[in-house]
């Protein structure tokens, strides 16, 4: 079985439906991160790959909720640490009547940011026998300044051992100190890459670019194998082999919520491609699977609603 670890945190998520806020408004209580969701969506999707969530979470009863949630969409917990002082992190998402976002962050001291003190020499030899790594720029944002160099020493022994390293260039500005800090580890984390997932959102914010041109042309002195770049609702656009594919997405006119459209895609892309898909078939299929979950509400949609889906596309 091929294996995936997947590096980041998995918090608690307070969903607050399109309406006008009022104290008997009904808020919805779930678990999510952008890992997170992508592994969940990998395994929905390929229940023959094996997706491990590398995190720390606490031994509260919301963490004990949560390994339930992953054991439930098997998802292995054998990298899924517990801190005997620190609980999850909580977010909450406000979407409006077109399916956009505002996100509300209570994470300063979560137990995900001390996962670097649970990594050592076993536990990086045992993920040097992975196929893959994935982490994003969330990942990288809660990660301690003093830990740093220890993630990029990490992650140096992880590509020397050949697994591939895969970067999601998920952007948030409110976990940066600025954003030349933000920059200076997406740098590192462009060098160690061989699957890049950007955004043209991300590197507008980041670099002020907003073309596939140019992102390719700013990348173009890292030895990134293959870089998938999404775009909303427009093309998607894959460089790999110095050749240029331009993949149309699948359109959808109701949107409802966006929370988890470049997670899903992410994960189905990955395991797409580590079941020896094509980057056109790959990224195909994965534009299907983002363009059914904006279709529902929150990161996660329901498992049975998927698998109905998944079954229509065969």
């Amino acid at each position: 079985m091929k294996k995936v670890a997947f590096f980041g945190e998995c918090m608690i998520e307070l969903n607050q439906a399109p309406t006008q806020f009022d104290s008997k408004q009904k808020i919805l209580l779930s678990f999510a991160g952008d890992v997170y969701n992508s592994a969940t969506y990998l395994k929905r999707c390929f229940n023959n790959i094996g997706a491990y969530l590398v995190t720390a979470l606490g031994k509260d009863q919301y963490s004990s909720s949560m390994r339930e949630q992953l054991k439930s969409e098997n998802i292995n917990c054998e990298f899924v640490f517990s801190s005997d002082t620190k609980i999850p992190g909580l977010y909450s998402i406000h979407t409006d009547e077109d399916g956009e976002r505002t996100f509300h962050y209570w994470r300063n001291d979560s137990a995900a940011r001390y996962i670097m003190d649970f990594l050592n020499t076993d536990i990086i030899e045992q993920l040097k026998k992975f196929d893959m790594f994935v982490f994003s720029g969330i990942s990288l944002a809660i990660i301690p300044p003093a830990k740093l160099n220890d993630f990029w020493e990490m992650l140096n022994e992880l590509k020397k051992a050949e697994v591939k390293i895969v970067f999601d260039s998920n952007y948030r500005s409110k976990l940066w100190k600025s954003k030349k800090e933000a920059i200076s580890q997406y740098e590192l984390a462009f060098q160690t890459t061989d699957m890049l997932l950007p955004s043209i959102e991300d590197f507008e914010l980041l670099f002020e670019i907003d073309k596939p041109e140019q992102i390719i042309q700013h990348l173009k002195n890292y030895n990134i194998e293959e870089i998938v770049i999404k775009n909303g609702s427009g093309d998607i656009n894959i460089f790999s082999n110095k050749t240029r594919l331009d993949v149309p997405i699948s359109q959808v006119e109701y949107i409802v919520d966006t929370t988890s459209a470049g997670d899903s895609f992410n994960g189905s892309y990955i395991g797409s491609r580590l079941s020896e898909l094509s980057t056109d078939e790959s990224a195909k299929f994965a534009s299907q699977i983002a363009g059914f979950v904006i279709q529902h509400p929150g990161a996660i949609v329901d498992s049975n609603k998927l698998y109905t889906f998944l079954e229509s596309l065969n």
